[in-house]
């Protein structure tokens, strides 16, 4: 890490330094190069100048080689005379003799035309390079030439001063590098140790540290928040306990399936009711063999929705009622209550009414017959009457006591089911003819509203029924009105069979309680029509055998409509075929 962060750290300076100094060369140099230039000719401009003003005054006075010596001694620069027509008469640095005529030189030209003139350029006579400056005299014209070569080589040594100067940031630079990568290389290194601590759940880990640097606002706030999560986890392992410790005090078994079908939790109740071997991880299918159980866990995982089922197999001889719901991560949770009591005390209450029942038919049919010869017989009012009281009575408890059987063997499943595709239409039309003589007869009719060509997967004389259990109810509180109505409209997976009345309608407070048993609403009245109470209890356990449901609605003073709804035969063949 430190040489990574080195290297990074002195490429970044040699970048630096690099721009820095070709900024320089490039920016400061030029002006300054400038600068000198400009600096020189101003120079050589006052110099030419006193140049001839001294020769004009001591023309004929010394010889013109040694005022141009002198000249360039104190100028130093290479002084030139030449006269109008440009013949050089004396020169600093060449024997004027064997110098070729000047009148053509640019700075000459200006100057012999009374004005002061220059130019830059490699003289003929030297091979160097000049900045040459002339100015007009009373006999022709002075020159002094600089050679550029002097400003060049004070060019190069800024150059060279530039390059060191850089050399030495460098260096510096290299050792600041050095210093920075192994001051930053150990902060990061604790900040990956206190990363590393954290990940391997050591959450009490803390990264102590000072400044006010990135680095360091860095390490304050991840060690921020490792005291928050620490905190957070700490809350968190707290209220899982005390769900643990509330999920083991409980009777019912709980148990969490992940999304992959493994064990991922389950209470103490659950552990103590499993057959086999059960721990966190285990495959569902080792630590529950109850078919059932694995195809109600399996539903809830694909589709997603909560499912009830009664379950007879997890534990020999128990019964039990299972609620599985999904969990957000996909999995699954259900809850197993012991209900073997209930049961038991179900089937025992069953049991009593249905042998009660049984019991009382043979008495009550002795009654009845004998009753009815009596009433045969030539009796004075009051005795015919009072046996007229005792048959009507008597006839009630049959029916009752035919009603209670029938709700024990639907309830109990005494009598299987013998389910098969059947004509929605059929069903239709043997309830409206079994009860046209009955309705007519009560001045009614029956009409039959909506008649699907469908088939209901439905056990004919069940469904048969329950047509007569609410047609005889209709008929009892239609009254009054014209016509019944029955129907049935097809839905998505089901068809709704519905039977629905023209009376005085039901009030909403009792809705909710008319599949109960021995359930009224006006109790005086169902007296007087001579009913039991159990139709619709009736009703509805049919229905449900048939895994469909049962329900009622109703507007005050407009009638009532029963409905129940029946699968689809094909429905039912689509969900056979995946079994």
């Amino acid at each position: 890490m430190r040489k990574r962060i080195f290297f990074k750290l002195f490429l970044l300076i040699i970048m630096v330094v690099g721009v820095s100094t070709a900024a320089l060369d490039i920016l400061v140099r030029r002006s300054w190069e400038a600068s000198l230039s400009a600096q020189l000719q101003r120079d050589l401009e006052d110099k030419v100048q006193m140049f001839a003003g001294r020769a004009n005054r001591e023309s004929g006075s010394i010889p013109f080689q040694q005022l141009a010596t002198e000249v360039a001694t104190a100028a130093h620069a290479r002084a030139t005379i030449i006269d109008r027509s440009g013949r050089v008469l004396a020169d600093s640095e060449a024997n004027s003799t064997e110098m070729e005529n000047h009148a053509t030189r640019p700075e000459f030209v200006s100057a012999l035309h009374g004005q002061m003139g220059g130019n830059t350029r490699t003289s003929h006579t030297l091979g160097v390079d000049f900045r040459y400056v002339a100015a007009p005299t009373s006999f022709g014209a002075v020159r002094l030439a600089y050679p550029l070569s002097s400003i060049r080589a004070d060019v190069r040594r800024v150059r060279l001063k530039l390059l060191e100067a850089s050399s030495t940031a460098l260096l510096v630079g290299f050792v600041f590098a050095l210093i920075g990568a192994e001051s930053i290389s150990r902060r990061l290194r604790r900040m990956v140790t206190f990363a590393q601590e954290i990940a391997a759940g050591n959450l009490s880990a803390r990264l102590p540290e000072t400044g006010s640097d990135e680095i360091a606002t860095l390490a304050i706030a991840l060690d921020k928040t490792a005291r928050q999560l620490e905190t957070n986890f700490r809350n968190l392992e707290t209220s899982r306990h005390q769900l643990e410790t509330l999920l083991n005090s409980m009777e019912d078994a709980v148990i969490a399936v992940s999304p992959a079908r493994e064990v991922a939790w389950f209470n103490g109740a659950m552990k103590r009711m499993s057959t086999s071997t059960i721990a966190v991880g285990t495959p569902l299918i080792r630590a529950a063999r109850d078919p059932d159980f694995l195809r109600v866990v399996a539903d809830v995982l694909d589709t997603r929705k909560t499912q009830t089922v009664t379950l007879y197999s997890v534990v020999p001889g128990r019964t039990f009622g299972m609620t599985s719901a999904p969990l957000p991560d996909g999995g699954a949770v259900c809850v197993l209550r012991d209900s073997t009591e209930i049961v038991r005390v179900e089937r025992t209450r069953r049991d009593f009414i249905a042998n009660v029942s049984h019991e009382l038919r043979t008495p009550l049919t002795s009654l009845l017959g004998y009753t009815e010869t009596l009433l045969d017989e030539p009796l004075d009012s009051k005795t015919h009457k009072f046996l007229e009281i005792i048959r009507r009575n008597a006839q009630r408890m049959s029916r009752l006591t035919d009603d209670l059987l029938t709700l024990a063997r639907v309830e109990s499943g005494e009598d299987p089911l013998e389910q098969a595709p059947v004509s929605v239409r059929e069903l239709l039309r043997d309830a409206q003819i079994s009860f046209n003589e009955v309705a007519r007869m009560k001045g009614l009719t029956i009409e039959v509203a909506q008649s699907p060509d469908i088939l209901v997967f439905a056990d004919k004389d069940a469904v048969h029924q329950v047509f007569t259990n609410l047609m005889d109810n209709a008929l009892k509180y239609a009254s009054g009105t014209k016509k019944i109505e029955i129907g049935a409209i097809e839905r998505a997976a089901d068809v709704e069979f519905f039977v629905r009345d023209f009376g005085p309608g039901i009030p909403s407070e009792h809705l909710a309680r008319l599949f109960e048993r021995f359930y009224r609403v006006d109790k005086a009245r169902s007296r007087e029509a001579g009913g039991t109470g159990l139709g619709l209890a009736i009703v509805k356990h049919i229905v449900l055998n048939h895994g469909g449901q049962a329900g009622v609605t109703s507007d005050l003073g407009h009638g009532a409509m029963f409905w129940f709804r029946l699968p689809l035969a094909k429905v039912q063949a689509e969900f056979t075929e995946q079994i």
